[in-house]
C-alpha cells in the first residue's frame, strides 16, 4: 500500500459580509491565498458562508421576515454563477482544494433555494456539488431540500475527501454512506450560532458542544479526520438581526457561538479550537488513520452486510421531465455551462462532477 498522505489543512473562521454575496466572495477569496501562503492544501468555508446564514428565521414570525428572505434570495448565487467562478479561478491560482458553503439559486425559480455547497479542486474543477438533504427545524421556511446527487467522497491526492452540512452530521445513514466510501477526511460545516431556546432556559442549544459531539463521533466511528468549519457573526449582522425586536436582541446576543477545529480519528481535537475570527490551521496526518481500523471497521470486517443493507438513491431530482426531449451529455465540470447548455441543467442548476460523468 502507497505511503497515505499528509496534509495541511485551513478551517475559514469567518464572518461573511454580511447579506453580500459578492463583498462575501472577495473576503473568501483573500482567505483562500492567506491560506494558501501558509502552506495550507484544502481551505473550508462555512456552512452557507455566501451570503450568510439566515438566523433571522429563528428570531422573528414567518410573517415578518418577508423582506430578509427577499434580500437572502438576491444574494444567493448559482453553482454555476460569476462567484462561483471567481472561487474556481482563486482555487486553481493557488493550487488548493476549497469547500465552500452557499445559498443556492436557480435559473427557474426566483424564490426557490438550497442549502449547498461545492468542493473545488486545485485546478479549479468541481469536484462536487451537493445540497443539504433536509432543511433542520427553521431552516424550513428559506431552503428547499437536497437530493442523494452529492453523496460522493472525491479520492485526491491528499486524501478521500467528504463533506456533510451541519444537522446532516447527526444523520447515522448519510455519515455511514460517506464512511463507506472510503473517506478519510470529512468536511463539517456550521452556521455562526443556532438559537433553539430563549437563553437559560432548559434544553437550549449549546452549538459548539453539538459540533464537539458530532465531529469526534464521525471522526471515531469512521476512523478520519473531521475538519470543522463554521462562520462568525460580526457587528454588522448582529446589528440587523437585533433590530428585528428587543427580545431577538437578547436572543443573538445571549447565544452560544460556533466552533471550528480537526479532530483526529480518535475522536481527539489536533490542535487548538478556534473561536475569534481568524484561519485555523492543522495537520492531517493520515496513517493515523490506519491503527483505529485495525479494531473496529465498520465498513469492512467489524460489520455484518448479510444482516444490514443501506441503498442510497444519487439520482438528481428534476422539477419536470419533458418526453420529447433526448437526454444530452452533462456539461464539464471543469468549463463554464453555457446558457444553452440543456434543460437539465437549467433544471438543477448543477455541475457535474467527474464521479457524475462515469455513473
Amino acid at each position: 500500500m502507497p505511503a497515505l498522505p499528509r496534509a495541511r489543512v485551513c478551517a475559514a473562521h469567518l464572518a461573511p459580509v454580511w447579506m453580500d454575496a459578492g463583498r462575501t466572495t472577495d473576503k473568501a477569496i483573500d482567505a483562500i491565498g492567506e491560506a494558501a501562503r501558509g502552506g495550507a492544501s484544502l481551505v473550508a468555508f462555512a456552512e452557507s458562508f455566501i451570503p450568510g446564514f439566515p438566523l433571522w428565521t429563528a428570531l422573528a414570525a414567518p410573517i415578518r421576515n418577508h423582506e430578509m428572505f427577499k434580500r437572502f434570495a438576491a444574494n444567493s448565487i448559482r453553482a454555476n454563477g460569476a462567484e462561483v467562478a471567481r472561487l474556481r479561478e482563486a482555487a486553481r491560482r493557488h493550487g488548493v482544494y476549497v469547500s465552500v458553503g452557499f445559498s443556492e439559486a436557480t435559473e427557474v425559480s426566483v424564490g426557490c433555494l438550497w442549502n449547498s455547497n461545492l468542493l473545488i479542486g486545485p485546478d479549479g474543477a468541481v469536484l462536487n456539488h451537493r445540497r443539504k438533504l433536509m432543511p433542520t427545524f427553521y431552516e424550513k421556511l428559506v431552503w428547499a431540500q437536497g437530493d442523494g446527487a452529492g453523496l460522493r467522497v472525491c479520492p485526491t491526492p491528499i486524501g478521500r475527501l467528504g463533506m456533510l452540512i451541519c444537522g446532516e452530521n447527526t444523520n447515522p445513514l448519510a455519515r455511514y454512506a460517506l464512511i463507506a466510501q472510503g473517506e478519510q477526511l470529512h468536511v463539517a460545516t456550521y452556521p455562526p450560532a443556532w438559537p433553539s431556546r430563549p437563553p437559560g432556559e432548559a434544553g437550549a442549544y449549546d452549538l459548539a458542544e453539538a459540533i464537539r459531539i458530532r465531529a469526534a463521533a464521525h471522526a471515531f466511528e469512521g476512523k478520519c479526520f473531521v475538519l470543522v468549519a463554521s462562520a462568525c457573526l460580526d457587528r454588522e449582522a448582529v446589528a440587523a438581526l437585533s433590530a428585528l425586536s428587543p427580545e431577538a436582541a437578547r436572543v443573538i446576543e445571549a447565544t452560544p457561538r460556533a466552533v471550528s477545529m480537526l479532530v483526529g480519528p480518535d475522536g481527539r481535537c489536533v490542535g487548538a479550537i478556534r473561536r475569534e475570527e481568524g484561519l485555523l490551521h492543522a495537520e492531517a496526518d493520515l496513517d493515523a488513520c490506519v491503527e483505529p481500523k485495525q479494531i473496529h471497521d465498520i465498513v469492512g470486517y467489524y460489520n455484518r452486510f448479510d444482516v444490514f443493507r443501506l441503498e442510497v438513491d444519487r439520482t438528481p431530482r428534476l422539477p419536470v421531465v419533458f418526453r420529447d426531449q433526448v437526454p444530452g451529455p452533462e456539461p464539464a465540470c471543469d468549463a463554464p455551462v453555457a446558457a444553452d447548455a440543456g434543460e437539465a441543467e437549467a433544471q438543477t442548476g448543477r455541475i457535474a462532477s467527474p464521479a457524475d460523468r462515469r455513473s
